[in-house]
């Protein structure tokens, strides 16, 4: 069934565990996600970015999870504005069905961010929709960044208690050393726990961790067997995303990791049969390769067996 963010983070936060948050871009991606917390028992949030919605178009995204949700009734399941970059593109996903949105505003400064997402949760906590905002800038902290440098990308928890306080917003993204995609880190990934720790300590909501793909070893083996390249990249490793938890994340997003996967096998049997035109033949192999990393993601974030 569909409910709020909050009703899915708040049990999370007090709980003490994490929930995944997966993008998807077509059917077989959200019935993969579906299929994953069945198995698990695990409540998810589903998420939809403003590129995700423009290819899928939002209708189709919001009926999508509204008929899913509705084959999976016993499922708390959440969907999501993922980066919605106005006022404007989150009051369309409020008025489409969307049950929960983010406003990402973090690349301007901290009172406009402040401005822009206090909009956002004024219109969507008339919906009774919940609001995810984001400080600090998302990008890798290498090796030989100095600490001024470091201060000035990463979330400064006082800002936070600050920026929480006055806006009601009912998560937050502290930018704490990850960066999007696949290609995160040249050297060993270095999260900052301590900051981490004192937003959420100041904050007392629910925390969410962006840019937190794994990069598995079978699923980059299995990439990089099949022609794919990822030069040499690194993700998030499980160790890291076990101490996030720790550290008061509950909701913990994913995507690249399923792309990479679902790639893989289609690749996989392209290379193996090339007679092959089915779409299925090609496209149920990559379902139960996202199956295998989001149940597994659902374990290791401690959501199994929450519903």
């Amino acid at each position: 069934m569909l409910v709020t963010g909050n009703e899915i983070l708040l049990k999370a936060h007090q709980e003490g565990y994490g929930v995944g948050a997966f993008n998807f871009v077509n059917f077989e991606m959200l019935q993969a996600i579906f299929e994953s917390a069945n198995e698990a028992n695990s409540p998810i949030i589903i998420q939809a970015s403003e590129g995700a919605i423009k290819y899928m178009g939002i209708d189709m995204v919001v009926g999508m999870a509204k008929t899913m949700s509705k084959r999976y009734s016993h499922i708390p399941v959440a969907l999501h504005l993922d980066h919605g970059t106005s006022v404007e593109s989150c009051q369309k996903a409020i008025e489409s069905g969307f049950t929960s949105v983010m406003i990402d505003a973090s690349h301007h400064h901290f009172e406009e961010n402040l401005e822009l997402t206090t909009k956002v949760v004024q219109i969507a906590h008339k919906a009774g929709i919940s609001v995810e905002a984001e400080l600090g800038r998302l990008m890798g902290i290498e090796d030989n960044i100095s600490v001024d440098e470091k201060d000035a990308v990463l979330v400064n928890p006082k800002e936070a208690e600050i920026f929480v306080k006055e806006s009601k917003v009912d998560s937050l993204a502290p930018a704490i050393g990850t960066s999007h995609g696949a290609f995160k880190f040249k050297g060993e990934p270095k999260l900052d726990f301590k900051r981490l720790q004192e937003v959420k300590r100041l904050t007392h909501i629910p925390l969410v961790l962006h840019g937190a793909s794994a990069i598995p070893d079978y699923v980059r083996e299995a990439f990089l067997k099949t022609g794919g390249d990822l030069k040499g990249s690194k993700g998030v490793p499980f160790e890291f995303l076990k101490e996030a938890i720790k550290g008061g994340i509950n909701k913990v997003n994913t995507d690249t990791d399923l792309r990479i996967a679902f790639i893989a096998e289609v690749r996989r049997v392209a290379n193996e049969d090339k007679t092959q035109f089915d779409l299925r033949k090609f496209f149920t192999p990559g379902m139960e390769a996202i199956k295998k990393v989001i149940v597994e993601r659902m374990h290791l974030l401690g959501s199994a067996n929450k519903i």
